[in-house]
């Protein structure tokens, strides 16, 4: 049996990524990678690796995700994720939780703990304090930044339409020595959104998706245009029927485009290790680790490739 190369792809949101936040933006793409590789490198399993890749980009404030997530119409930050494991395509997610770090974690768990597939609000939030994750006051959530926009939103004529353009989902996808794949998806939201929005990244199929027999796949982008057209499994669907996953992430996203007007970004991985990272919106940031190489970029048709040596000699000198 011929082990699999692992391989390890991540996304911190597709949108328009403002100049000021592009560094801290590739440093956090990039860190979530490395770390999700290492594991997959010591043999730990793709669900792991994603676990770890996204819960590295919740405690980064630059991502709408954990820390740094967009504020409700209420001014509150409510999150939504999932996790999946495409050897038996297991599922776990957790929607409109507040009061906690890393909603990731708490969708691992509801995977592995309980024989649901998604938990919401309340619920979720008896779950995590049975499964003794700790709670944190809301506002540790909430950064200036986020309050800034939430502020702004309110304004009379402020046009919040416009300040989605700055979607910060985050996810990653990878596939592991024993050749099975994962996909992990965490996001905030969009900003001022009414109070129990639940988004495309808590549904399965939508916000991600995995399954042994063809890949796995992690979206970003318009939630409500992605949960339409159920971006994930459409990817999946149009490499089964022998896509490649740069191909099948791009006819999807231009179906998603034509037929609902809605933008977003892919991260892809097939059964092969091959990988794609695609979007139509202006940016996203995305970085993947194969063959220890790091690849990474923002903008279309960006691409810088390290290896994953050097890259970690420059982690350790602050990027």
């Amino acid at each position: 049996l011929g082990r699999m190369k692992p391989v390890i792809v991540v996304h911190g949101g597709a949108g328009r990524i403002f100049k000021e936040r592009e560094e801290g933006c590739r440093a956090g793409v990039v860190r979530a990678a490395l770390r999700g590789y290492a594991l997959l490198k010591q043999g730990g399993s793709a669900v792991d690796a994603v676990e770890e890749a996204v819960r590295s980009m919740e405690d980064d404030p630059h991502f709408n995700a954990g820390c740094g997530s967009v504020l409700n119409e209420k001014g509150e930050v409510e999150m939504d994720a999932i996790i999946m494991d495409g050897k038996n395509l297991d599922s776990g997610a957790v929607s409109a939780v507040k009061c906690i770090a890393n909603p990731i974690k708490l969708a691992r768990l509801v995977m592995e703990k309980t024989k649901h597939l998604l938990l919401t609000d309340h619920g979720a939030h008896l779950f995590a304090q049975a499964m003794g994750i700790p709670e944190i006051p809301g506002e540790k959530l909430i950064t200036e930044r986020s309050r800034e926009r939430w502020k702004k939103n309110l304004e009379p004529d402020s046009n919040p339409e416009e300040f989605q353009k700055d979607l910060g989902t985050v996810g990653a996808v990878a596939i592991d020595s024993e050749g099975n794949v994962a996909c992990a998806t965490s996001t905030g939201g969009l900003s001022n959104k009414m109070i129990g929005r639940v988004g495309d990244t808590a549904c399965i199929g939508s916000g991600g998706y995995a399954d042994n027999c063809s890949g796995a796949t992690s979206t970003t982008g318009h939630g409500e245009s992605i949960m339409k057209v159920v971006l994930a499994r459409l990817i999946l669907y149009h490499m089964e029927q022998g896509m490649s996953p740069e191909v099948a992430a791009d006819t999807a996203l231009d179906y998603m485009k034509t037929r609902v007007g809605g933008l977003g970004g892919v991260i892809v991985v097939n059964k092969a290790g091959e990988w794609a990272a695609r979007f139509s919106t202006k940016q996203m940031s995305w970085a993947t680790v194969k063959d220890d190489n790091l690849h990474y970029g923002i903008y279309a048709g960006e691409k810088h490739i390290k290896s994953v040596d050097e890259a970690l000699a420059s982690e350790r000198e602050g990027f």
